[in-house]
């Protein structure tokens, strides 16, 4: 089984003041000022998953 990156990037985003919304196969995280994050449960790529940290204003890399 391939170990994708979704709960290291779960951790990050809640630490960060996001909160998870709806979804199934992709999760809404939410945070006030702050884009809307679409996290797919399947990440794999550590440069998608780094792109979505860039993207949340997170400065931290996988």
């Amino acid at each position: 089984m391939v170990k994708g990156f979704y709960k290291e990037l779960a951790k990050l985003l809640s630490d960060a003041g996001y909160e998870q919304h709806d979804g199934s196969k992709h999760q809404k995280w939410k945070c006030e000022d702050k884009p809307t994050i679409i996290l797919p449960h399947n990440v794999v790529s550590r440069h998608t998953a780094n792109a979505i940290l860039k993207t949340a204003g997170i400065d931290h890399k996988v």
